[in-house]
C-alpha cells in the first residue's frame, strides 16, 4: 500500500517483569514478527518505542555504583544510552524477522534529539513515571539513599519515580529519518521520547527530563508527513467506562468525541490519556488518521481495520 507509518511501541513490547537483557531481546523477537507484517503489506515503517522501565533501572544501577571517580551519568545521557541498547536489540530482532520473511531491507537506529522549551511548566512539576514499581516501604528505603527523587502512586499498581516531561517542539533528526525512509531503510527513532534538549545559541543542551514517547512519536509523524500514526498498547481498543460493567469499545471515533470523553475523565492519566491526546494532536494537525490498538492485533488491523481508528470527522 506504500503508506508511511509511524508505529509507537508500548513498553510491554520490550519489558514485562524480567529486566534481563535476554528477556528483553526475546520479547523484541516476538514484537518484530508482528511489525514485519506492515512491511509485507507494502508499508514504509518508522518505529518508535518507550524506555521508562529501562532508563529507570539504568539510573538505579548507576546510583548504586556511583563514585567520585566514576559518577552516574545525567538523565538525558541515560535516555541516549537506552536508545542505543534498545535500538541494538530491535535492529537484530527485525533483521532476523525480515530475513525469515525473505525481505531485503536495512534497519538502523537514530539517536534522536527532541527539542523542548526550557520554560516549559513541566520542569516545575515532575509527572512522568520511569523505572520499576515500588511498595510504600520500598519507596522509603530508596529515598533514604536518594532523598531528591520524587515518587507517586501510578494507576493503583504501586509507586514509581517521576521526572519532568516537557512537550516536544521539534525533532532534530526528522530529515535524517525521512532520508532513510526514502532509501528503503527502516528507522528506529525518538526512542524513549528522544533525548530532551533545549536550544542555546548554536548548540543543543540536554535536560534532566523524559519526553512522553507518544507525544514524541506524534511530533515525528507530523514532521515526516506520515500517512498514519499507530500507537500500540496493551489492549486492542480504547474503551470508555473501562473495567466497569458498562464498558464500551471504541472502533471508529472522531476527534470531537474523544475530546468529550477526555472532559469526562474517561482515560487514566498515566496510561491511556497521553495516547489519546497524541492521536488527537496528529489528526488535528495533519488531517490523517491515527490508530490505537495492541501489538497482537496488528494482523487484524491490516486485514480488517480492527482497532480504534481516530479521524477528524469519523468514517
Amino acid at each position: 500500500m506504500n503508506r508511511k507509518i509511524v508505529v509507537a511501541l508500548g513498553g510491554n513490547a520490550i519489558l514485562s517483569k524480567d529486566a534481563s537483557a535476554e528477556a528483553q531481546q526475546k520479547a523484541l523477537k516476538e514484537t518484530a514478527k508482528y511489525l514485519v507484517e506492515f512491511v509485507k503489506n507494502g508499508d514504509q515503517l518508522i518505529i518508535s518505542h518507550g524506555n521508562g522501565p529501562q532508563v529507570g533501572n539504568l539510573l538505579l544501577q548507576q546510583a548504586a555504583g556511583s563514585t567520585k571517580e566514576n559518577p552516574a551519568m545525567p538523565l538525558d545521557t541515560a535516555v541516549a544510552m537506552t536508545q542505543g541498547s534498545i535500538g541494538f536489540w530491535m535492529q537484530n530482532a527485525l533483521d532476523e524477522a525480515l530475513a525469515e520473511a525473505g525481505i531485503k531491507k536495512q534497519v538502523a537506529t537514530v539517536v534522536t534529539q527532541v527539542i523542548v522549551d526550557e520554560y516549559d511548566e513541566a520542569f516545575k512539576r515532575p509527572t512522568k513515571p520511569i523505572g520499576p514499581f515500588y511498595s510504600k516501604k520500598e519507596v522509603i528505603d530508596v529515598r533514604l539513599k536518594n532523598p531528591n527523587l520524587t515518587f507517586v502512586e501510578d494507576a493503583g499498581r504501586g509507586f514509581r519515580r517521576v521526572v519532568p516531561s516537557p512537550q516536544p517542539i521539534d525533532v532534530k533528526e526528522s530529515t535524517v529519518v525521512n532520508t532513510m525512509v526514502d532509501n528503503d531503510i527502516i528507522p528506529i527513532a525518538v526512542g524513549g521520547g528522544g533525548v530532551p534538549v533545549i536550544k542555546d545559541g548554536n548548540k543543543l543542551v540536554g535536560k534532566e527530563a523524559v519526553i512522553d514517547k507518544d507525544f514524541a512519536s506524534e511530533k515525528l509523524a507530523e514532521l515526516v508527513n506520515a500517512d498514519l500514526l499507530i500507537i500500540l498498547t496493551a489492549v486492542d481498543n480504547i474503551f470508555i467506562n473501562f473495567n466497569k460493567p458498562d464498558q464500551k469499545k471504541l472502533t471508529d471515533v472522531n476527534v470531537k468525541e474523544l475530546k468529550q470523553y477526555i472532559s469526562e475523565n474517561q482515560f487514566a492519566k498515566g496510561s491511556m490519556l497521553p495516547k489519546v491526546e497524541a492521536a488527537i494532536n496528529f489528526v488535528d494537525k495533519t488531517n490523517q488518521k491515527a490508530v490505537v490498538t495492541s501489538l497482537e492485533n496488528i494482523i487484524n488491523f491490516i486485514k480488517d481495520g480492527e482497532g480504534t481508528i481516530i479521524s477528524k470527522d469519523g468514517r
